[in-house]
């Protein structure tokens, strides 16, 4: 697509300047008046504008960073035709994003996270084996970006054993229908008189409870220094 359409990339990074200037100079739009003086946002964004067109495609990674302003402005590029796609971890779902086609991606395979480990092991020039590799990935999940943390916790040699991501199975809802198995094994006992039913059903639950209770015990969540 980038071979047909002309094609900018640019990620939102705290000015708009650079942000207005990377995309001007990826579109072949002057960047600089005839004095030789940079140009200002304003008049950047209207360079961009009347440089722009149906085969206009516009890359914006980090799309939750993006400014009102800069919506604003995209909403104007959008309108005039020009392609645009955002990516975000989620949609923040307001103005512009509104109006667009929401995509979500695949995650990465582990074998995509085992080369990313790969790559920034390399580039840390940490010698680490498959095997250590094998014992990392599972603190990763599937995101690239732990991945490569995780390898650079590795040199620093600190201690790694608990994951940082949120890609698990909640098995709080198997727990809780398995307690209310007890709880009618309980009340069957007790409609039919058989006190062998009642009373198993009965420490079945109590201790299922127990256990929920004991499973849920945890340290403070604040380090030091919150």
């Amino acid at each position: 697509m980038s071979g047909e359409l002309e094609c900018a990339i640019a990620t939102y990074k705290g000015s708009l300047k650079k942000f207005f200037v990377a995309i001007a100079y990826q579109l072949g739009c002057p960047t600089e008046n005839d004095d030789g003086k940079a140009l200002t946002v304003d008049v950047l964004k209207e360079e961009i504008m009347m440089n722009a067109g149906d085969n206009t495609l516009l890359i914006l990674p980090e799309a939750k960073r993006l400014t009102t302003s800069i919506r604003y402005w995209l909403e104007d590029m959008m309108s005039a035709g020009v392609s645009v796609v955002c990516f975000a971890v989620a949609n923040p779902s307001k103005d512009i994003f509104l109006e667009m086609l929401e995509i979500e991606l695949e995650l990465p395979s582990d074998r995509k996270i085992r080369e990313v480990m790969e790559a920034e092991a390399q580039r840390q020039g940490l010698q680490i084996s498959k095997s250590r590799l094998a014992e990392l990935q599972p603190l990763a999940g599937r995101n690239p970006m732990l991945a490569r943390k995780i390898i650079k916790n590795e040199k620093l040699g600190l201690k790694q054993d608990k994951p940082e991501h949120t890609q698990y199975v909640v098995i709080m809802p198997i727990i809780i229908a398995a307690l209310m198995a007890f709880g009618i094994v309980r009340f069957v006992g007790m409609g039919t008189g058989n006190k062998g039913l009642y009373i198993t059903g009965g420490v079945c639950l109590v201790a299922g409870m127990a256990l929920k209770q004991l499973g849920s015990v945890r340290g403070a969540r604040k380090r030091l220094g919150q």
